[in-house]
C-alpha cells in the first residue's frame, strides 16, 4: 500500500474529469414531482449537470450560451410572461425552446403547463414535470442534491468516524489498527461512517464528504472476531450515513529513532481531490490509547479552525519568559 502522506495526493486529475450521472427517476422520487408528460424511457434519462437553468431568456428567444443538458425550471415569472403572449406566440416560444434535448422541464408552485407546452413536448419527446414547492426553494434544493450526487469522487482504504462532530479519516497500512481504533471510538460514544472502504466526494469547492459503499454500510471487520454490524450492536446512534472530512489521521508503526512531531508547530496537510486537509501522523505501539489520542486530535483540530493553537501559545509564553530574562 502506498504511503499517502509521502505522495501527498489522493486521486489524479482524471478523477475530477470523470462525468457522473443519475437517472431522472431519482430526482422525481426525491422531490415528489408530478409527471405531466413523459416520453417512453423518460425515467432513465441521465442527468449529468449539477446546475439548474431558469430559461427566461430562452423562452424570449435568446439561445446564445444555452446549455440544454441541464434541468430547466420555470416559475411564476416565466409563466406570467408566457401568459401574456398569444397562443401562437406561446407555441412558437415552446417550439424554439423544446427542440433542444433538455432532460426535463419542471414547473414550480403547482402551476399547470400551458396546452401549447404539452403539445410541443409530445412532438419533441420532452419530459414535463411539476412541483408544489416555490421556485427559489426548489432551485436551491435541486442544486444541493445534484452537487452531492454528481460530485467528483474516489474510494480509499481506511475508516471514517465522527468524533465530537469532527469527521476523522483514519488511514494506514493493513493491520495497523484502524478498525480496532474505530471500534473503540464507537464504544466511547462516537459514530462510525465507514470501515475498510471510504467513498469520498468533493461536494463543493471547500468540502469533502465521506460515506460507506452500500454493500458494507454499518459493518466493521475486527481481526480475531470477524464481521460485526455496528448498528445492530450499538444502535442507530452509533452510525451515520455520511460526514464531512475535517482531519486526516495516518496511523503507522512506531519506528525507533524516527523523529515525530512533539509540539505541533508544523501544519501537515494532505491533498484529496484538489483540497488540502489538515493531517496528523500518529505512531502506533503497545500501550498507546489511540482512541483517546484521536479524541484529543478532534478537539484540537476544532480549536485550530476557530483560531486557537496551543503550540503557538506555548511558544509565545516561552519567548516572553526567556526573552525577558536576557
Amino acid at each position: 500500500m502506498p504511503d499517502y502522506f509521502t505522495s501527498q495526493s489522493f486521486g489524479s486529475a482524471d478523477a475530477d474529469k470523470t462525468r457522473y450521472s443519475i437517472k431522472l427517476r431519482q430526482i422525481i422520487e426525491e422531490f415528489d414531482l408530478e409527471v405531466y408528460y413523459g416520453p417512453e424511457g423518460y425515467e432513465d434519462i441521465d442527468i449529468i449537470s449539477d446546475d439548474i437553468i431558469r430559461p427566461g431568456l430562452q423562452l424570449a428567444g435568446f439561445f446564445e450560451y444555452f446549455d440544454p443538458y441541464r434541468i430547466q425550471l420555470i416559475g411564476k415569472v416565466e409563466t406570467s410572461y408566457l401568459g401574456n403572449l398569444s397562443s401562437e406566440k406561446r407555441r412558437e416560444s415552446f417550439e424554439n425552446f423544446l427542440r433542444y434535448p433538455i432532460p426535463a422541464l419542471i414547473i414550480s408552485r403547482g402551476i399547470e403547463p400551458f396546452p401549447e407546452c404539452l403539445e410541443v413536448a409530445k412532438k419533441y419527446h420532452r419530459t414535463i414535470l411539476s412541483s408544489q414547492a416555490t421556485t427559489n426553494e426548489l432551485h436551491a434544493a435541486l442544486i444541493g442534491s445534484l452537487q452531492v450526487s454528481l460530485a467528483p469522487r474516489i474510494t480509499r482504504h481506511g475508516c471514517l468516524v465522527e468524533v465530537y462532530g469532527e469527521g476523522i479519516l483514519i488511514l494506514g497500512d493493513s493491520g495497523v489498527g484502524k478498525s480496532e481504533t474505530a471500534m473503540e471510538l464507537v464504544n466511547r460514544g462516537h459514530r462510525l461512517i465507514a470501515d475498510d472502504a471510504v467513498e469520498i466526494k468533493k461536494v463543493s469547492a471547500r468540502s469533502l464528504v465521506g460515506s460507506a459503499p452500500d454493500a458494507i454500510k454499518h459493518f466493521i471487520e475486527l481481526r480475531g472476531i470477524g464481521i460485526v454490524n455496528v448498528r445492530r450492536l450499538f444502535g442507530t446512534g452509533a452510525v451515520n450515513e455520511s460526514e464531512k472530512i475535517d482531519l486526516v489521521v495516518k496511523l503507522e508503526q512506531w519506528v525507533e529513532g524516527k523523529q515525530y512531531d512533539r509540539f505541533g508547530m508544523t501544519d501537515e496537510t494532505v491533498n484529496i481531490l484538489g483540497l488540502s486537509l489538515p493531517a496528523l501522523t500518529i505512531p502506533v505501539k503497545p500501550g498507546r490509547n489511540l482512541a483517546i489520542i484521536i479524541e484529543v486530535a478532534a478537539k484540537n483540530n476544532r480549536n485550530k479552525r476557530m483560531g486557537y493553537n496551543a503550540a503557538n501559545e506555548l511558544a509565545e509564553r516561552l519567548s516572553r519568559q526567556y526573552g525577558a530574562g536576557e
